[in-house]
């Protein structure tokens, strides 16, 4: 890449202008506007950055093109192997999403555990409700996840004085102490009154919010899924809310978005947001730095960041 760089610009391509105005490319970058619809403006580029929130398959548009380096603007990559072109490298974007979706995670739970979607719906019939809530201090919440988001979520439950359980795919210690694997799932889920779910999707996480998963929480207990629609079963989330046994708050549905006629709408101690999560002031200016990050290692030949997916460079 360095004697790429060297003979010529790098050609990037950014879905909104107003990325590009906040990317603000260094020299020796020709830049393109394109969101993947209309005429492709190049046959060949070193960076492309897709459309935020677009489906895996929106990758087909770059079949038959040179392109280096795919820089998504999302965490997740499920469904991105399969469409990805061949000779392709692709990089999620972690370290943009995770402090918007901590704090997202954080409300949702303090909404939950304090009434304030009631306190909402009371207020359209004028209704003085004051009984007693649960509080957020003094649970126990267990995270099934501890990646970047999983990391966040703790960061800021912490100063709230609850009582944080680790939990990932392999158990292992830390500075704070044990980090639980998946192996001790079941045992956990009981003895806890909130479980927040920030995985990954994949093969082994699809379903992961089972029947079983559900029927091991204690009653009253609290979900909330941060991770994507597909790691809950929608069934059996509905049948376990919807007797009252337990509540959710969910920022991911699967379908997605929710049909406004889905049961899960109405039912009592459900929270929905549509997915959400990342969608705050702070992502463009995140991402905006990724990529410039990411531009430099490519002028400079050296490997981006966050690879996940394609060719690794060599020696």
């Amino acid at each position: 890449m360095s004697a790429l760089a060297a003979s010529r610009k790098l050609r990037v391509s950014l879905p909104s202008q107003e990325l590009a105005d906040a990317v603000e490319p260094p020299a020796g970058v020709e830049l393109f506007v394109w969101d993947f619809t209309g005429e492709v403006p190049s046959d060949a580029f070193d960076l492309v950055v897709p459309p935020y929130m677009g489906k895996p398959d929106a990758l087909t548009a770059l079949a038959g093109l040179d392109v280096g380096l795919v820089q998504s603007q999302s965490i997740g990559y499920d469904g991105v192997a399969a469409v990805l072109p061949a000779g392709c490298r692709f990089a999620n974007a972690a370290g943009v999403h995770e402090t918007s979706t901590a704090e997202l995670a954080l409300g949702m739970m303090i909404a939950s555990q304090r009434g304030i979607e009631d306190f909402v719906r009371n207020a359209a019939t004028g209704t003085w409700d004051n009984r007693q809530r649960s509080s957020l201090a003094d649970r126990r919440v267990l995270l099934v996840g501890y990646g970047g988001v999983g990391k966040a979520i703790e960061a800021r439950l912490l100063p709230f004085e609850t009582d944080v359980t680790r939990l990932a795919s392999r158990g292992r210690d830390d500075e704070r102490g044990r980090i639980y694997g998946i192996e001790d799932l079941y045992e956990q889920l009981q003895l806890h009154d909130i479980v927040v779910v920030s995985v990954p999707l994949g093969e082994q996480t699809r379903h992961l919010v089972d029947g079983k998963f559900l029927a091991a929480m204690p009653d009253g207990a609290l979900l909330v899924n941060v991770a994507r629609g597909p790691v809950a079963d929608t069934d059996a989330l509905l049948r376990e809310t919807s007797t009252g046994r337990l509540r959710a708050a969910l920022d991911v549905t699967d379908p997605e978005p929710l049909p406004r006629d889905h049961p899960l709408w109405t039912v009592p101690g459900v929270l929905i947001t549509p997915h959400v999560g990342g969608a705050s002031t702070a992502m463009l200016p995140r991402m905006a730095r990724l990529i410039r990050k990411q531009i430099g290692l490519l002028q400079a030949g050296e490997e981006p960041v966050n690879m996940v997916l394609g060719r690794v460079a060599g020696p």
